[in-house]
């Protein structure tokens, strides 16, 4: 397993980390409708819960990007550096949801994004 493949293992995984801290204490907690109680919860809770969305929505291209240079033969390692980028971008953009520093999570956001995108054109540059 290369590097890369791992960081996609570990990205999706990564969003129940946000889960579980949205839900950590389960005061009130309602299994049966947990939608319905995240949706009423505010703070911490309710960032986690939007931060597990967007981790949960950044996978696809993330994916694609490492599945697509693989099959492109791109520079292993390159591919493996750009994936390691994205997941260090992506576990500061939940420590930033949660602190609520909205100007800091934006800049590590973008740096995830010029991760995954770089990993699409790291077979350009080979």
């Amino acid at each position: 397993m290369t590097i890369a493949y791992a960081c996609v293992l570990l990205m999706g995984l990564f969003p129940y980390v946000a889960a579980g801290i949205a839900k950590k204490g389960f005061e009130n907690f309602d299994n049966s409708m947990p939608r319905q109680w995240l949706a009423e919860q505010t703070g911490f809770r309710a960032r986690a819960n939007a931060a597990q969305a967007n981790l949960f929505e950044s996978l696809p291209l993330f994916f694609a990007a490492v599945i697509i240079a693989s099959m492109n033969n791109a520079p292993q390692a390159r591919v493996d550096l750009l994936a390691i980028g994205f997941v260090l971008a992506r576990i500061a953009f939940l420590v930033c949801y949660l602190a609520n520093w909205p100007t800091t999570r934006t800049i590590v956001w973008v740096l995830g994004l010029i991760c995954v995108v770089s990993i699409f054109f790291s077979d350009l540059t080979n």
